[in-house]
């Protein structure tokens, strides 16, 4: 049976390396994949290079917000339908909650506007999303000592924050889906209680 997985989680919350885990944890028993917003595809993974490489900082909000959803359009035909039509698991690191997070709330660009610009994202939405939630002070310092900062990342405090206030808004909007996790625990811990409750959705 197909299931579609997506992460969420400001920067610096560790979903790239809990998705690793979730991987090997799971892959001997389902067809999985993984794959990653803005991105996962050819076409996708270009336009990613526009939206975040901070070369590019005359990008505007509704720009922004724009490209991420044409990306999001060709990753779901090229990667994400045509998996779960062949009946895997799909784990995707960011998925519509993120444009509704950062474009929505943090670009104050509005909800109905990112809701209809990704129809076809509100069309074929996860069966489970897991919201890593960590204080954005603690995220940045984890990525501290990155040598390249994306153009997210080099956003304020303040936008960080409402990022964060964001994402909890949309966790209130979808309660039957969005299951929030505490970002302080060891990643370990943050393992183990993803997997329960993949297992016992599927």
């Amino acid at each position: 049976m197909s299931v579609f997985i997506t992460f969420e989680g400001g920067e610096g919350t560790g979903k790239t390396t809990l998705i690793k885990n979730i991987f090997q944890a799971l892959r001997s028993s389902r067809p999985i994949v993984t794959t990653r917003e803005p991105g996962g595809s050819l076409i996708a993974e270009a336009i990613r290079d526009v939206v975040l490489n901070p070369k590019y900082e005359g990008v505007t909000p509704h720009a922004e917000a724009l490209l991420i959803a044409a990306a999001r359009a060709q990753h779901l035909h090229e990667v994400i339908l045509p998996a779960l039509a062949e009946g895997k698991t799909v784990l995707c690191d960011r998925y519509l909650d993120s444009s509704l997070a950062y474009q929505a709330y943090a670009r104050e660009l509005g909800v109905p506007f990112i809701l209809n610009i990704n129809k076809l994202a509100v069309e074929n939405m996860p069966d489970l999303t897991f919201y890593i939630d960590l204080d954005p002070k603690v995220g940045m310092d984890r990525i501290s000592h990155r040598a390249k900062y994306d153009r997210l990342d080099q956003e304020t405090d303040d936008f960080h924050l409402l990022v964060r206030e964001g994402y909890l808004k949309v966790a209130a909007m979808y309660p039957e889906r969005i299951v929030i996790i505490n970002g302080n625990q060891p990643l370990e811990n943050i393992t183990e209680e993803v997997l329960t409750a993949i297992r016992e959705q599927s």
